[in-house]
């Protein structure tokens, strides 16, 4: 499993916490010191969509007109911290944020 997101977002940390604790074999890539490649943002894009996007977060709100009405690898790609986190890849699929349901999805 592949988990992308940021060392200092809290819910990247309990999520990484909750895998540790079940056991869960993975690896962490933080978006920040390894950014995500073209090839990786296409994926995540065509798994969520706009989802991909937190459009809550005040990176997001910070993106000038033109980048927020630009498409989401566009807004990925100038900007990696305004990508949804944390992001997961799996034998199991692809999941996106953290909560019960995610949680028990990727630690059974």
């Amino acid at each position: 499993m592949i988990v992308y997101g940021l060392s200092t977002c809290d819910s990247c940390k309990k999520a990484l916490k909750s895998l540790e604790r079940a056991g869960v074999a993975h690896r962490f890539q933080d978006i920040r010191a390894t950014p995500l490649t073209p090839q990786e943002i296409d994926q995540i894009v065509t798994e969520f969509g706009d989802r991909a996007i937190n459009k809550q977060s005040t990176t997001y709100r910070g993106f000038s007109d033109f980048l927020r009405e630009s498409e989401p690898e566009a807004q990925i790609s100038a900007q990696p911290t305004a990508m949804k986190r944390p992001v997961f890849r799996s034998d199991k699929g692809w999941f996106i944020g953290w909560d019960d349901t995610i949680e028990a999805a990727v630690t059974t």
